[in-house]
This record gives C-alpha cells, structure tokens and sequence, in this order.
C-alpha cells in the first residue's frame, strides 16, 4: 500500500508557501514574479528534461500507454460536461476543469519506484511522457476560449506544450544531451516543484471554493473517484501484469498538477480556486491513492 505521508511534503510546501507570503516581507508581489518564472522557465525546462532523459518506447508498452490515455481523455470528457450542468460558472470551470484530469508528475515517479522498483519508473515515465500534451491542451483550450484569447495561437506559444513537444521529438529521434547540458537542466527543473507548491500557497485562499463548492465537489470527484475506480475496472479487464496494474491505478489516483494554479494564473483565470483545489486534492490524495491500491488488491 502507498504511503499517506508520500504527499505530504508536498502538502507542507503548500503550507509554506501560504506563511511566508502572509507573515513576511515576501509578500504577494514577490509571488507574482515567482509564478512567471515557474510557468516561463521552471516547469518546461523540467518537463523537456524528463522526457528527453527517458527514451520513449510506446510500441513495447501499448497496452500500458492505452490506459493512461483513456483515463485522461475520460477526465477531460467529465470534467468538460460539468459545464452544462445548469448554473455553472464559466469562469471558474474554464479555470478549474484542468484539475479533474492533469496529475502531479513528481509524486508520481516518486511512487512509481516503491510500487515496482526501476521498471516502474520506466513505465510512470512513458505515461507522463504520452499524457502531459493532452492534459495540457485540454487545460487550455477552455482558458483560452473563456479569456477571448484566439485558442490555437495560445496552445501554440504555451511554454508547457512547447517543452513536452520538443522533448518528444528529441526523445523519438534519440539525440543526447551533453552532461554538462543534462546536469544544467536538471538542477533548474529540480526547482520547479518547491517554488511550484509555493507559490500555490501563496495563491491560496480557501475562502475562493465557497464561490463554487458544487463545482470544485465535482472536480474533486471525477479526480479521486470516477478515475480511480475507472482505472481498476480498465486494468483487470485487460489483464495487465500486477506490477503495471498498481502503476496504472496510482497513475489514475494522484493529486492533481501543482501547476494547474501557476496556469490558471498566467492565463488570467481565477488562481485563487484552482489553488484552493490543488491544497484539496493533495489531501484528499493521502487517503484515496492507498485506498484505490487496496481496492485492486482485493478485486485482482
């Protein structure tokens, strides 16, 4: 069974981040600057990287990959139908709808090696590597067509997309990086996570869920219940070797993106709820990933 506590640094960095911008001379604005450097520079030059120094081989794990991909587009279906239910919030959906279906790559492969040691990181690898375009087009196809912003001239200069895609395409045409180049990237993404989950703390005011509980209830749900639950139901049906089947149901049940509020707040949405969501889902995840893990045990 997954660890509880493998969130919680996670979850401490939010807390952090939320004291240090309230208590300290490091206040909003600071954060402000923070947020550009993550979302510009941090977080593509960490996703360029993980994808670059883990060689895609998509044919060898077709039926591993199949699953990720159907447990995304699935996220991206419910959460996209959330808004026509009567009353929504267009605003805040367009905002918020990332974090039913975008997961926190990091805790991911953190976990992937105490669930099936380097084989597992291999595959957690491939799944980041194939589902990180779509997750990140379906988050901002709808920002951008909420913000009146022309949707694909915006999916075209996202820095987030820009990196996964050009990562990919290193990655399938096998070009090596020089170590000096590697270690160089690897120390400025490292950086992303902390000043990510940071500046969600920063971001943060909880108060913002009230604006919408149903919404951010239903995003919660399709995050931590439909897709974990889908995911078990996917890999037993399959078939998939037990080590890939755990992989699969972690993948399904993690926090959503610490990212997505970093999005939503250069994308003009409203930071404040999707910060509110991504502290819920880190907490909610404690619980949920160990229960989804013993629930395949039990059904397998």
């Amino acid at each position: 069974m997954a660890n509880p506590l493998l969130l919680l640094p996670d979850f401490l960095l939010i807390c952090a981040g939320w004291l240090i911008c309230r208590t300290t001379a490091l206040n909003r604005s600071v954060w402000d600057g923070v947020e550009r450097l993550v979302y510009y520079l941090l977080f593509p030059v960490l996703l360029f990287y993980a994808i670059v120094r883990n060689p895609l081989q998509p044919m060898a794990a077709l039926p591993l990959v199949s699953c990720g991909l159907l447990i995304v587009a699935t996220g991206v279906v419910l959460a996209y139908a959330v808004a026509r239910v009567r009353g929504v919030d267009a605003g805040l959906h367009a905002a918020g709808a990332q974090t039913a279906f975008r997961f926190n790559s990091y805790v991911a492969l953190a976990l992937a090696e105490r669930l099936a040691g380097s084989a597992g990181v291999a595959w957690t690898a491939l799944l980041v590597a194939v589902c990180v375009p779509l997750c990140n087009v379906a988050a901002i196809w709808p920002m951008a067509r909420q913000g009146g912003q022309r949707t694909l001239h915006e999916l075209a200069r996202n820095p987030l997309i820009l990196s996964t895609g050009s990562g990919m395409l290193c990655s399938f045409l096998g070009l090596q990086l020089p170590e000096v180049v590697a270690t160089t990237l690897s120390r400025i993404g490292a950086a992303a996570l902390p000043l990510g989950l940071m500046a969600v703390g920063a971001g943060l005011h909880m108060g913002a869920l009230r604006e919408a509980p149903r919404l951010a209830a239903a995003f919660l749900a399709i995050r931590h219940a439909v897709l974990p639950l889908f995911a078990v139901a996917l890999v037993i049906g399959l078939e998939l070797p037990p080590a890939q089947q755990a992989i699969v149901v972690a993948f399904a049940a993690l926090p959503t993106a610490s990212s997505a509020y970093v999005l939503a707040a250069r994308m003009g949405g409203n930071g404040a709820f999707v910060a509110g969501l991504v502290t819920v889902s880190t907490l909610v995840a404690m619980a949920g990933m160990p229960l989804a893990l013993g629930m395949l045990r039990w059904l397998a």
